[in-house]
């Protein structure tokens, strides 16, 4: 389904993409697996709600950002907190945006954000960056672009928007608290130091993980399991992003139909 141009939403996106599998004959449950059995000619989920089976599955199950890991991030978690640059940049447009992180991903998206800031400040708990070179000259010719080498975020606070971040160098141990100024009123920090994979629940099933928790598939979107296949965010993979997962969905149902046809 193509986007509508004039007043398109991440829900009404949804909903659309939901009607339509719902017109080819998808059901749609809500509920949460608490456990699963992989093994054997039917795979079987274990919920809150009930027991789900099937001759094939499908894992998408995605990743999640890793949490900055301070007092006070849940609580401004999309009022001054947010882990997606391309998603949320435009609302600090003019005010200025701390990044937290050091690798390829959170040097890139500052930079991205300084098109939109009024600052980008990066925080780095280290006195060098662990981006590629390439990107770190980028980002040091950047004017707008700054860094704090050596520093972690301890604290978010504000009166229900953010407006204090108070930092600790780790090598002198000195705090410092960053206070929005009354024009701005607010400012945003970015959380980018690496995704969690959700694949907890099929840590004690015979699923193949690497060290880091994402599954490895072949090209086909097979796992080492016979009739389970991971798509998305959640599988080893080059590039996590929606045009990627969409064609791992679209291989694995073509894969899991071609299962079933051949294990009848």
């Amino acid at each position: 389904p193509g986007q509508i141009v004039e007043g398109e939403s991440g829900p009404s996106l949804i909903k659309r993409m939901t009607e339509q599998a719902e017109h080819f004959g998808c059901d749609r449950v809500h509920d949460t697996i608490k456990s699963v059995e992989l093994e054997g000619d039917v795979k079987r989920l274990v919920g809150v709600n009930g027991t789900y089976e099937g001759k094939t599955l499908i894992i998408a199950t995605g990743a999640n950002p890793r949490p900055i890991g301070c007092k006070g991030e849940k609580e401004f978690l999309g009022k001054g907190v947010s882990y997606c640059a391309t998603c949320d940049a435009n609302f600090f447009e003019d005010l200025p945006v701390f990044v937290v992180g050091g690798g390829d991903s959170a040097v890139e998206e500052a930079m991205y954000l300084t098109k939109f800031a009024s600052s980008v400040t990066l925080i780095h708990r280290r006195h060098e960056l662990r981006a590629a070179k390439s990107i770190q000259e980028r980002a040091f010719q950047n004017e707008k672009l700054h860094i704090m080498w050596d520093t972690v975020v301890e604290e978010l606070s504000g009166d229900d928007i953010l407006q204090k971040i108070k930092v600790k160098n780790v090598v002198t141990g000195e705090e410092q608290v960053l206070e929005a100024s009354e024009e701005d009123g607010m400012f945003g920090i970015f959380g980018f130091i690496g995704r969690i994979p959700t694949t907890e629940i099929f840590q004690e099933s015979n699923l193949e993980m690497d060290d880091r928790g994402y599954i490895p598939t072949d090209e086909d979107m097979h796992t080492n399991i016979p009739g389970v296949f991971t798509v998305g965010d959640v599988r080893v993979k080059s590039l996590r992003q929606v045009v990627t997962a969409a064609a791992d969905g679209a291989i694995a149902a073509t894969q899991a139909e071609k299962y079933i046809n051949e294990h009848k």
